[in-house]
């Protein structure tokens, strides 16, 4: 799959932009906040409805404009379809596929296969569970879209359950017929979730491994642990026993929204013990093994975004990611980066053709 144009209006520091891609490898040079991460950031809207940067559409739209629009021509399966992605201030985002507007932006999730490679990756270490889950949550939403649609419901009704337990602490007074009847809701729609993250993260994480040891060129052994109560007990008496908690917190403290991840090299917590180059080789190695996942699974290559991976990696580590992204046959790739040299003799160590967009000249 690829993206041969791209058309922005309004978009963050982008006023009028068009851009015409080369079908392997595409670089976008130059200073910091001169728009490289936006370029990337809008194909990255068109392929999931919402920034990367910044989930709240309105808020990419450009200072002093009350409106943004994107466009973009995409390849896949030998197909063109045109995707524009569009908002104005005070007024619900628009998507449409071919001039024809989605009814629900849930729908077009998983249309267009896409990895990203970020600085904000490293929230995978640093920050909560959260962000853990919505990283294979996302994964597998776009491969499987009951999956999607179990996580969303699952969410709504945990969001009713929280408002039902805030009601019953304000106002003094318990139903417990009326609560039993989301646990029910969350045991049918979370079960499903919790035996299709442990399926994934079977297959996923040997495929991480290998990504590891090949980027890293070293002999450390990284694991990925998948912790969930969910193991140990129903869900129905996690509920159960956590009743007088809930009660009192107004809030649901257990289930899969509940589940975490943790991330270990030789053992021990890579946020605590890995150093900084360790860090970024594993969690680039996360997003190649997204990568080839889906890849797996849709048989269609996503478009690789790889948006100031190189900062902080010594050459022959940027020359190993390369040359990896050329021997597994990467299709489509996006970089960005402040150092010209650095990528362009990276990039000349593979056989691929390549574009460079010297930002903001766009030349």
């Amino acid at each position: 799959m690829k993206i041969s144009s791209l058309y922005i209006t309004n978009y963050k520091n982008l006023g009028a932009e068009k851009f015409n891609f080369n079908e392997k490898i595409n670089c976008l040079i130059g200073r910091n906040g001169v728009g490289k991460s936006n370029v990337l950031d809008s194909i990255y809207h068109l392929c999931f409805g919402k920034g990367y940067f910044n989930k709240n559409s309105s808020q990419n739209i450009q200072f002093g404009k009350n409106f943004f629009v994107i466009e973009g021509i995409f390849e896949k399966n030998q197909k063109k379809f045109k995707i524009n992605c569009s908002i104005k201030k005070g007024t619900k985002k628009v998507i449409k596929k071919n001039s024809k507007k989605y009814n629900k932006i849930s729908d077009h999730i998983g249309f267009l296969p896409l990895v990203i490679i970020s600085p904000l990756d490293r929230d995978l270490i640093y920050e909560g569970s959260d962000f853990r889950r919505r990283f294979i949550d996302g994964i597998i939403s776009q491969i499987n879209k009951n999956y999607l649609n179990s996580l969303l419901n699952y969410n709504k009704i945990l969001i009713q359950r929280n408002a039902l337990l805030k009601y019953f602490y304000i106002n003094k007074k318990f139903n417990l017929e009326a609560l039993l009847t989301y646990n029910h809701q969350l045991e049918i729609l979370g079960n499903p979730i919790f035996e299709e993250r442990k399926k994934f993260l079977e297959i996923f994480t040997p495929i991480f491994n290998n990504k590891y040891k090949r980027i890293s060129n070293s002999s450390e052994n990284v694991s990925i642990n998948y912790d969930s109560s969910l193991k140990s007990e129903s869900f129905s008496k996690i509920l159960s026993s956590n009743l007088e908690k809930d009660k009192k917190t107004q809030y649901t403290n257990s289930g899969i929204h509940k589940d975490e991840l943790f991330f270990k090299i030789n053992d021990n917590s890579i946020k605590r013990f890995g150093s900084q180059g360790q860090q970024k080789s594993f969690l680039i190695a996360l997003k190649m093994a997204q990568f080839e996942f889906i890849k797996n699974k849709t048989k269609v290559s996503p478009i690789l975004l790889l948006d100031d991976i190189f900062d902080k990696l010594d050459q022959k580590r940027v020359e190993l990611i390369i040359q990896l992204i050329e021997k597994n046959n990467f299709g489509q790739i996006f970089i960005s980066d402040t150092h010209y040299e650095r990528t362009v003799s990276a990039i000349k160590t593979t056989n691929l053709s390549y574009k460079i967009f010297n930002l903001p000249t766009l030349e």
